[in-house]
């Protein structure tokens, strides 16, 4: 964004503030300056004006001209000068480098021959006078200037030019006007706004200009304005408002293009003007686009649009793809006398997709697709119509039109000094912070008693879109009051120790180095996905409370309820490149709705592609339910999770892309977690574009839950002792889970076991259903294993174990030691 010193001083008072201070002033106000280009001339001697007389072409040089230039009686008169300009046409008149002069770089000007040509001085280019900005050829001086006269003479003033980068979040100061309210407040100066004369007033009604507006599309058009000029003479801008457009790197074309440019430069609301003849039907038309139609754009190019794209149209044609770029056939040119003025606001989303989908960019899209300020829309309109009244004449018509109006808008925070100096972190006294906030037109409407002190309700003006918490007016009174005042002060923070660390960086550490010591490959993308992606995984109630108020891009309007859609992603990235990849992993934020309410959980997940393309000379085992439940065990282990002892359900319902009877679900977010795991449902994933079979698993726990699951990792020593080993069959209940049984026979052996030894495993090496058992009834055997740090054990004494253990299992009642 370029600034003008010479226009921003129209707005606020900087007489006497350097070029240095207001770049120190930039900075400070969280705008990085680019670039500094001053277009003010140094001073120079031996530097006229020159009329060119004669242009011939250099007899040894294709490139180079042959000029006589007058210099003027007092220098000599007419001289002969060689150039290489492309514009040193004869008429012109140019600044001359006599011999003598010494030129910005210390570049001194000598009479010479050039390839057999005398050359008595050099004709100047602005580079070459030591102008700044970009320039071809040699500059051109308008008028009729004094043949001789002191260039210096000729070319007094000049302007400064900051080149500044603008974030993104700050479409306010994408313009002349929203920079001086800046500049006013870091310098406490009052802003003169431009004095708008036009009020609606009217001359007649002219319904063959302009007979009607409608807006088929106002969820993408809130607000659309219509105002028909008549009588209007098409012709050059004036030279003060050429100069200004210049400086800032636009090129003046006409009038009336140059006064929609320069509004939108000045207040940052862009602008169009229609030739009133070429609107077919004179009815203007907001709508969608058709796919298919096209628009020849006034870049000549002609652009096909879809029925995402919103043109405004009149009854039989596109005109203009809104808010980029207007059509060639609609465009002002020097026959025209009638024109419609086009002031609107449209959706920044729309735009923003438009132009990517277009590959095309403009001033104008620049700022609808960052947010313009909807109530500044008709002041905008109003300060057009006075410049174009101004500068080519005409006279207003009705009927003008207003299609929908003013958004509301009433944006308060209520804040308090205190919490304003508590993020300070040093001491800022009530009336500096208030003073602060007066000067950025953050005007205090309320004020109340609170323990902490006085609470103040701000009220927030609707240019300022980016404010709406507490902390944003912490930085903007920071801003004004200045960080280079921020007192010096030694930093002090506790040092971490071992185990110290955030819950959550603890736990997605020990899962992903978990997972890729399984030959997992890490990924990372997006928390937001699109809607249409969300309807295989969550119900449209899910999905509404998942959706963005105001997405930037239709693709990223959800928050994501599973890291396996990234996955996806990932996955079918990789094929469509060749890349053989079957193993995918990802820690990361996830959201899950309950009960109307969004959870944000921390999130594990994995997929395993099992892909009967893929080629190798010895075929490993293919994965199946236990492998990703497996998995899915040491990740709820590295949560504090035990899933084995969790019942398994199967997944059911419509909305979780898992495969019904080859995936199960564990867990509740009531209860903190839950996890889902199994092959994904087939017809979804040929649908995803990804091929072969997929196993995965999704891991999502509540943070509070980490924290209550952390703990040390202690080093304990393995016995060098052999084990002891016994097996152990029990009839229980066919309903019942193996898991289950497990943990309460471990549970059985190790208080049979006492501390006299340790029991090391219990595990379940074989299930008989069958003749031989009850109805109802199975088998489970177990494998168990004791040892002790210090001996061998005896037969004996873990026999008397194993006894104790089959009588404790008897007396309980809920299973039988099988004969």
């Amino acid at each position: 964004m370029k600034i003008s010193l010479n226009w921003i001083k129209q707005y606020v008072a900087l007489d006497g503030v350097s070029t240095a201070e207001l770049e120190h002033a930039f900075t400070f106000l969280g705008f990085e300056v680019e670039g500094v280009v001053s277009t003010a001339l140094p001073p120079l001697t031996n530097v006229v004006v020159g009329a060119i007389r004669t242009r011939t072409k250099h007899p040894n040089a294709d490139k180079l001209s042959v000029c006589t230039v007058d210099v003027g009686p007092a220098h000599g008169g007419v001289r002969t000068i060689v150039c290489g300009a492309h514009n040193c046409d004869a008429g012109n008149f140019v600044p001359v480098a006599l011999p003598g002069a010494v030129l910005p770089g210390d570049f001194k000007i000598k009479q010479s021959k050039i390839r057999g040509q005398t050359s008595d001085g050099m004709l100047c280019s602005p580079d070459e006078l030591g102008l700044g900005g970009e320039h071809a050829g040699l500059l051109l001086l308008s008028g009729q200037p004094t043949l001789g006269q002191p260039i210096n003479e000729t070319l007094h003033g000049g302007d400064t030019v900051f080149d500044l980068e603008i974030t993104p979040n700050r479409p306010d100061a994408l313009s002349q006007m929203g920079l001086a309210r800046e500049l006013a407040a870091w310098f406490r100066q009052p802003v003169a706004f431009p004095e708008i004369k036009f009020h609606n007033q009217t001359h007649g009604e002219r319904p063959d200009i302009l007979a009607g507006i409608r807006v088929e599309s106002p969820e993408d058009c809130p607000l659309y304005v219509g105002i028909a000029v008549a009588g209007v003479k098409v012709g050059p801008s004036p030279a003060w408002m050429q100069e200004r457009l210049t400086a800032v790197g636009l090129r003046p074309i006409n009038n009336l293009v140059d006064v929609g440019n320069y509004v939108m430069l000045e207040l940052g609301q862009p602008l169009h003007v229609f030739d009133a003849k070429k609107i077919g039907g004179r009815q203007i038309v907001v709508r969608r686009a058709a796919d298919g139609e096209k628009l020849t754009t006034l870049d000549g190019k002609e652009r096909q649009l879809n029925r995402r794209m919103l043109v405004i149209a009149d009854e039989a044609k596109p005109l203009v793809i809104a808010g980029l770029m207007g059509g060639a056939s609609a465009e002002v040119d020097a026959g025209t006398t009638d024109i419609v003025l086009e002031a609107a606001y449209f959706r920044p989303q729309s735009i923003r997709w438009t132009s990517r989908r277009l590959g095309l960019t403009s001033d104008s899209a620049y700022r609808f697709e960052r947010g313009v300020d909807p109530h500044g829309t008709l002041e905008a309109a109003r300060r057009a119509i006075d410049l174009i009244l101004a500068t080519a004449g005409g006279t207003v018509v009705g009927p003008s039109f207003q299609v929908g109006g003013d958004r509301p808008w009433q944006r308060e925070i209520k804040v308090t000094p205190a919490f304003i100096r508590a993020r300070f972190g040093f001491d800022v006294s009530d009336d500096a912070i208030r003073d602060a906030l007066r000067a950025l037109n953050l005007a205090i409407v309320g004020e109340s008693e609170t323990a902490t002190g006085p609470e103040w309700t701000v009220d927030i003006p609707s240019y300022r879109g980016d404010l709406d918490r507490p902390i944003d007016l912490v930085e903007e009174v920071l801003r004004i009051h200045g960080t280079d005042k921020v007192p010096p002060a030694p930093c002090a923070g506790p040092a971490l120790v071992d185990g110290d660390d955030d819950p959550i960086a603890v736990f997605n550490r020990r899962a992903t180095d978990y997972l890729v010591g399984q030959s997992f490959h890490e990924v990372v993308n997006y928390t937001l996905r699109s809607q249409q992606e969300l309807s295989t995984w969550v119900s449209a109630a899910s999905a509404e409370e998942l959706a963005l108020a105001n997405p930037f891009v239709d693709d990223q309007s959800h928050l994501r309820p599973t890291l396996v859609l990234g996955l996806m992603d990932s996955l079918k990235l990789n094929q469509s490149r060749g890349n053989a990849v079957a193993r995918l992993c990802e820690t990361g934020r996830v959201f899950m709705e309950h009960n109307g309410t969004v959870q944000e959980c921390v999130g594990v997940a994995f997929l395993i592609c099992e892909n009967e393309k893929d080629r190798a000379w010895l075929p490993r085992a293919q994965p199946d339910f236990y492998t990703v439940k497996r998995h899915m065990e040491i990740l709820a282990g590295a949560a504090g999770l035990t899933l084995a002892a969790q019942e398994l359900k199967p997944v059911t319902g419509a909305f979780w892309g898992w495969q019904p009877g080859q995936s199960a679900t564990a867990g509740e977010l009531t209860a903190g977690w839950t996890a889902r795991f199994g092959l994904l449902n087939p017809a979804m994933v040929r649908a995803a574009g990804v091929e072969g079979r997929v196993w995965a698993g999704m891991l999502a726990i509540l943070p509070e839950k980490l924290t209550a699951a952390g703990g040390h990792r202690r080093y304990q020593p393995f016995s060098l002792m052999p084990a002891a080993l016994r097996d152990l069959a029990l009839v229980v209940e066919a309903a019942r889970h193996a898991g289950e049984v497990r943990q309460q026979l471990l549970a059985v052996a190790r208080t049979a076991a006492g501390t006299a030894f340790a029991v090391e495993s219990v595990e379940v090496f074989d299930v008989y259903t069958g003749a031989g058992l009850p109805a109802g009834k199975k088998s489970l055997a177990f494998a168990l294993s004791f040892r002790s740090q210090e001996r061998t054990l005896t037969d004996d004494e873990v026999n008397t174990v194993f006894q104790r253990i089959q009588k404790d299992i008897a007396a309980d009642g809920t299973m039988a030691v099988r004969a």
